[in-house]
């Protein structure tokens, strides 16, 4: 994780976006747009045809696992070789189909369609998102921007730690459990995921028209890797609740 003053997302980090180079064709919004709504698309093409995998009889244990790692592993490739974002991003994506594909059928079979009203809150969160950030009713001052870096920080941290842990045989329920700890971490990530929208909408406002065309792929990136962070902490946070 970058830790800067502008963005706590690794994909909008000063790594990606503070090269000098001539710009002919320049980043835009519409452009983000239209990478992001092709990626959307995959991921629900992956998402339907692991559901339909699994309701056919199939397993689909290592779906989760193996997503999410296939996720980390392109993420780290996409950070030393960002030229080849284009190839990139679409397999990361579908890589997390894979991963939401079987995270989201397993809150289903618990708690019926969960996962459909986690996607809509995901959604509207982001037009409120944006639409404080147009009106300025929120102001992104360096401090609330350090604040939500350092919290998106200490987040991840957390959740690396006890996930290799979890491995190593330690108990960590008081992170992935059900008890009000968790709870109340859980509502905790899910806020700072959704403020992080809002960093990465002020870093696309402010690069648009300037930085390069090939950025795009970046700027679908970071969104997706935010959005997917916040279905997944609203999923997790509505299934904590019902059992509560």
């Amino acid at each position: 994780m970058f830790l800067n003053h502008k963005t706590s997302n690794p994909a909008f980090s000063p790594f990606f976006w503070n090269k000098k180079a001539s710009i002919t064709n320049k980043m835009t919004v519409s452009g983000i747009f239209l990478k992001s709504f092709f990626c959307i698309c995959i991921l629900l093409s992956v998402i339907t045809t692991v559901w339909y995998w699994f309701y056919e009889g199939n397993s689909i244990k290592w779906f989760s696992s193996g997503g999410m790692l296939a996720a980390i592993i392109i993420s780290l490739i996409l950070s030393v070789r960002h030229h080849w974002a284009p190839f990139l991003v679409p397999l990361y994506t579908i890589a997390k189909g894979v991963f939401l594909g079987a995270f989201s059928v397993y809150v289903h079979q618990q708690y019926p369609n969960y996962p459909f009203q986690a996607v809509g809150i995901t959604i509207i969160t982001f037009l409120v998102m944006i639409i404080l950030y147009k009106t300025k009713l929120i102001i992104l001052t360096k401090q609330l921007k350090s604040t939500i870096i350092i919290a998106t920080t200490t987040i991840m941290t957390v959740y690396i730690v006890t996930w290799i842990l979890s491995f190593l045989g330690a108990n960590v329920s008081f992170i992935w459990g059900d008890n009000w700890f968790a709870l109340a971490f859980n509502v905790f990530a899910a806020l700072t995921a959704a403020f992080s929208l809002l960093l990465d909408i002020d870093f696309i406002d402010r690069k648009r028209n300037k930085a390069p065309k090939s950025s795009e792929w970046l700027a679908t990136w970071g969104l997706l890797v935010t959005l997917i962070w916040l279905y997944v902490e609203v999923l997790r946070l509505m299934r904590r609740l019902a059992i509560r």
